[in-house]
């Protein structure tokens, strides 16, 4: 596939990298020479320097007979532009768009060929605010990821001494739980990926990921780790766009307070907000964190773009009392160094939007594509289409299908049922298969499994 990324900073670098080492053909677009030469020196890929939404930029970096344009500046009304360029001049199939600011979010209408020509609309802000939710609902996961529309969630948690299944065979889940049907899609122990087998010792401090529906999972948390009481005090440093939105969407449920530098910030936030305190000053304040109780808090989260203030105000916040900590970190480079130790979950925005874009950029019917362990895996909802002629998984059990190297289906979803699966479960056209791959250089073979053959028309 031949694609342009516009914009080379952390969002456009990643998913270069991601792309490049699928055989795809990529060029990058930005104005920062430094950075496309940082780029070009590190992949296997062509870079255009120059304003990714000028007709000859884009005609330079082969818009003529480009698949799809993914448009990742730090301007939104750069990327929405180099759209309407590539729309109208280049007439190019797939255009994907990052818009950040809620305005231009709230005018569906804005976004269709007869207005801006934007196929698709991510918006990290929202992307990020969904997955930090997530992860306040299951107070102990590492990471929690919808499938199906929530039908199926895979969960990661650190496996603790205690646990009633640490020191167990896997196979020993079903005596523990008969009533639940669970899997495991991975173990990543000491930074080494497991394939999981039903004599797989699960150790402590192994992190470990399963699936089940939505209905099972804290059932499944409780054999891991002791279970943790629900969240009640949230304490946020940072009133920006994600700051903001997290705060909207759970203040009806959990005590909320905001921390916030700039005086105008902090009007605006309480005029908007319903019921979330907001406070004027630094997160890294001692006193003023002292002062609200921070000792209280069930988990305090450092939203800033400030990187080393995040981590800074974090470890206060744990030092202080605060029970969880949950920090947002920009830099890739430091979210492995900082996780696991004072910090209890670092998020990264770049790997969660990342998700988003993938899922876009993926052949056959990809419905979702997740990062597991900040990139070191990735879980798949593929739709099985066709008949037993026209497709290589349609009315074939699982133990049948002949599945790349490193690849191993979780669940599928049919209707409303989620069925765990098993060696015998056999796929029907219509169901949403979840995959998980240790390598992702078998990606292209997982989506030609799900690619129709021409007896299907």
């Amino acid at each position: 596939m031949k694609i342009i990324i516009l914009g080379a900073g952390q969002v456009g670098g990643t998913l270069a990298e991601h792309l490049a080492s699928e055989a795809n053909d990529i060029t990058v677009v930005d104005t920062d020479g430094d950075r496309l030469r940082d780029l070009g020196d590190r992949l296997d890929i062509r870079t255009v320097q120059g304003k990714g939404s000028f007709p000859t930029v884009l005609r330079q970096a082969g818009a003529d007979d480009a698949d799809m344009l993914v448009a990742v500046t730090n301007s939104d009304e750069v990327n929405m532009i180099a759209c309407q360029v590539a729309y109208t001049l280049f007439h190019t199939p797939t255009r994907i768009a990052r818009v950040r600011e809620a305005a231009y979010l709230t005018r569906e209408a804005l976004f269709d060929n007869e207005a801006i020509p934007v196929d698709v609309l991510i918006s990290p802000e929202q992307v990020v605010t969904n997955y930090i939710k997530r992860l306040i609902e299951y107070p102990g996961a590492l990471q929690v990821i919808d499938f199906a529309d929530g039908k199926a969630q895979l969960v990661g948690v650190k496996a603790y001494y205690g646990g009633p299944l640490v020191g167990q065979q896997l196979k020993q889940i079903r005596q523990h739980m008969p009533k639940v049907d669970t899997r495991v899609a991975a173990i990543f122990r000491r930074d080494r990926a497991i394939m999981p087998q039903g004599d797989t010792v699960i150790e402590a401090d192994d992190e470990v990921f399963f699936i089940a529906a939505k209905a099972d999972i804290r059932a499944v948390m409780s054999e891991m780790r002791r279970v943790e009481n629900e969240y009640k005090r949230v304490v946020i440093a940072g009133g920006g766009h994600i700051g903001e939105r997290l705060a909207e969407a759970i203040e009806s449920r959990y005590q909320v307070k905001i921390i916030e530098m700039n005086p105008a910030r902090c009007r605006y936030l309480s005029e908007n907000l319903e019921s979330t305190i907001v406070l004027q000053g630094s997160s890294s304040d001692r006193d003023l964190l002292v002062e609200e109780n921070i000792k209280d808090a069930d988990i305090f989260l450092a939203l800033t773009n400030d990187d080393e203030a995040n981590i800074m105000s974090s470890l206060l916040a744990k030092r202080l009392g605060a029970r969880k900590v949950m920090t947002l970190i920009n830099n890739p480079a430091y979210v492995d160094l900082i996780q696991g130790g004072e910090i209890d979950i670092a998020i990264s925005p770049q790997l969660a939007t990342i998700g988003s874009l993938l899922t876009h950029v993926r052949r056959g019917d990809i419905e979702s594509v997740h990062s597991l362990r900040r990139g070191a895996a990735e879980a798949i909802e593929a739709i099985a289409h066709g008949d037993a002629r026209s497709s290589k998984v349609v009315g074939k059990a699982i133990k049948d299908i002949s599945l790349p190297p490193g690849t191993t289906i979780g669940a599928i979803i049919r209707d409303e049922q989620v069925l765990i699966a098993h060696d015998v479960t056999v796929i029907e056209s219509g169901d949403h298969v979840i995959l998980f791959l240790m390598d992702k250089k078998h990606i292209r073979d997982v989506e030609r499994l799900f690619q129709v053959g021409l007896t299907f028309f």
